[in-house]
């Protein structure tokens, strides 16, 4: 990273930035082309290993890409207050945000994919809910894991 100081780098700041951002720009290579959607997500840790689910649709041009490249990368951010300054070069936002790149893997496990989804609900709404089985069934779930990600603030 060239700007050391806005570097983050403490797991506890890392998930603060988890905590208050909703979307993720999921980025992937379809061919020669990038493709990139946005996308509501849930997270998880295992140890500093970030796992970060998804759900959609069981069909589409995001799952034909995922299913011939298992890899993809992410920027999840949030936009603060405007920063104005005489000069208008120096203006900008204070920002956060976290940057990174990992695994795809297809859950497929009906009781993994139902924690998977609930982690998701809580995050977007705040509440605890169990999916049923048929709810289960009638999406996808994936997650993106991570080794290397990078968290930036100004």
């Amino acid at each position: 990273m060239r700007r050391k100081d806005r570097e983050v780098t403490k797991h506890s700041e890392i998930t603060h930035i988890l905590d208050t951002c909703k979307t993720a720009c999921v980025a992937m290579a379809d061919g020669e082309e990038p493709y990139v959607v946005p996308l509501s997500y849930g997270y998880g840790w295992k140890g500093d290993c970030l796992e970060l689910y998804f759900h959609c649709a069981k069909e589409g041009k995001k799952l034909e890409i995922l299913k011939s490249s298992r890899q993809a990368c992410f920027t999840i951010f949030s936009e603060g207050e405007p920063l104005y300054t005489e000069n208008p070069c120096n203006s900008g936002y204070y920002y956060s945000s976290i940057i990174g790149n990992g695994a795809v893997e297809f859950i497929e496990d009906a009781g993994e994919k139902g924690l998977a989804l609930q982690k998701m609900f809580e995050r977007q709404t705040g509440r605890t809910v169990e999916f049923t089985e048929a709810q289960i069934r009638s999406v996808c779930v994936f997650k993106i894991v991570s080794k290397d990600y990078t968290g930036k603030r100004k």
